[in-house]
């Protein structure tokens, strides 16, 4: 666009930026500025297109400029703004514009969505961490990224929060997937949730729900999703991160108190009270130091906890006898765990069921809507009607609540099955016996281990099976 006011005319320009919106125009909205300023009065432009591919970006910018009596020109359409008639064919040219704009996005997307159901995989290389865009085409791995990203979650597994993971990746100066020095606890999560770092890739996370705006709203069902395996080189080995997520799960279920930074953190627990043992370092300023663990009630309240305390070795040294007691017959506890398994995953009856409720709420739905046009169309006693939708309302909430609760123990009983399953995985990994602790094996196979009084723990494993040592 050509702008002048007596001297020489001054050329805008925003190069390569759409114009169905003039926020992130940075030249556009200088050179509005200018003329409202009174630096401007004729504005020449290619066409209207080119102004402004929104009718209410146009005529809005078009009316600020002519209170100031600033002109604007339309070279292609031959339109002066200051013009009786200027006004109505830029409505109509904006408009043609703004159609022409939205098909342009409805192609975009069209590709986009076609190349999801095809399996494409892009990644936004920019603001991702490990993965950087290869001769190809598709992802290649950054092996000094990719370290980062390992050791994100090896942290995470040896019992440390995000908070403290973000907090020690901004000490070490490692930079974050934006660029940044500063790491939060948002960032670190969304790194071990992303099933990309295991090779996999879940397409159309988000959808633009405004061609206009290019506002993005996260997909809850509402467009398809497709799931990619094995779609590019992964960095975290598939077992690695399904245990991640558990362990995800299983910190969200315990809530705010979780805050430990190692793999006993929250997993033993206080036979006397039901709290947690947390770790204590004794000694910390001499060659006799050493972390032990004890209930973090123990010495508060009026009755002290009377359970002892324990070291690292001891609970290390009883999980290896409890676990190798516990396979002694490997074969009979892999066919219970698979007959638990089947049991688990058999949810014909819950099935048959949610789908009752669904079908009773769209009969609920559509009664409601008919109540809705009867009450716009039709005179009625209003007290009535708010009696007759309130009921139904109800109805309609009460059975979405049913539905709720039993997709809740749906997904109860499918991740227990999954569980079950990282026992059984990791069972088969392993001889007739352990010999030597080993952290993963901890963190598949064992609930929860209760600590005694008398130093008994009592070790719950996934399957649910306990075992007394």
């Amino acid at each position: 666009m050509v702008a002048a006011r007596g001297g020489p005319p001054r050329v805008y320009t925003d190069e390569g930026i759409s114009a169905v919106n003039t926020k992130k125009r940075e030249g556009f909205n200088q050179m509005v500025r200018d003329a409202l300023d009174g630096k401007i009065d004729l504005i020449v432009t290619k066409s209207v297109s080119r102004f402004a591919r929104n009718t209410v970006d146009s005529l809005v910018t078009v009316r600020k400029l002519k209170e100031k009596g600033v002109e604007v020109y339309f070279e292609k359409e031959n339109i002066y703004t200051l013009d009786s008639k200027g006004e109505l064919l830029i409505t109509i040219m904006s408009s043609l514009a703004q159609e022409e704009s939205r098909s342009i996005s409805e192609n975009v997307t069209w590709g986009q969505r076609k190349r999801f159901a095809d399996g494409k995989v892009s990644l936004p290389y920019s603001h991702f961490l490990g993965y950087r865009k290869g001769a190809d085409g598709l992802p290649e791995i950054v092996p000094e990224e990719a370290e980062t990203v390992r050791w994100i979650y090896s942290l995470f597994l040896s019992g440390k929060t995000t908070s403290s993971i973000a907090s020690f990746l901004t000490r070490e100066g490692i930079p974050t997937p934006a660029g940044k020095k500063r790491w939060a606890a948002s960032t670190v999560e969304s790194i071990l949730k992303n099933e990309k770092y295991k090779g996999d890739a879940l397409l159309q996370k988000a959808f633009t729900v405004d061609f206009l705006t290019k506002k993005q709203k996260k997909n809850e069902g509402e467009v398809p999703q497709y799931y990619v395996e094995n779609s590019h080189p992964a960095i975290i080995d598939p077992a690695e991160w399904k245990l991640v997520q558990r362990e995800l799960e299983r910190r969200k279920a315990i809530g705010r108190s979780y805050s430990g930074n190692s793999i006993f953190s929250s997993r033993l627990v206080c036979g006397d009270c039901g709290g947690y043992f947390g770790s204590k370092v004794w000694h910390s300023t001499d060659k006799y130091r050493r972390t032990i663990w004890r209930c973090n009630s123990k010495f508060t309240g009026e009755e002290k906890c009377q359970t002892p305390h324990l070291t690292e070795e001891e609970i290390k040294a009883r999980f290896l006898d409890a676990f190798n007691t516990l396979v002694s017959d490997k074969e009979r506890l892999l066919d219970e765990c698979r007959t638990m398994q089947a049991a688990l995953t058999d949810t014909c009856a819950l099935d048959r069921e949610m789908a009752a409720i669904l079908s009773e709420m769209e009969v609920v739905a559509e009664l409601t809507k008919r109540c809705i046009e009867e009450n716009s169309t039709t005179a009625q006693d209003q007290t009535t009607y708010l009696e007759r939708y309130n009921g139904l309302a109800e109805r309609y909430e009460t059975a979405k609540a049913k539905l709720e609760k039993l997709q809740a123990a749906k997904a109860q009983r499918e991740a227990k099955a999954e569980d079950i399953g990282g026992f059984m995985f990791e069972l088969a990994e392993y001889g007739e016996s352990l010999t030597e602790f080993d952290d993963r094996l901890w963190l598949t196979v064992i609930d929860i281990v209760t600590v005694h009084r008398d130093g008994r723990l009592t070790f719950k494993f996934q399957t649910g099976h306990e075992m007394l040592e």
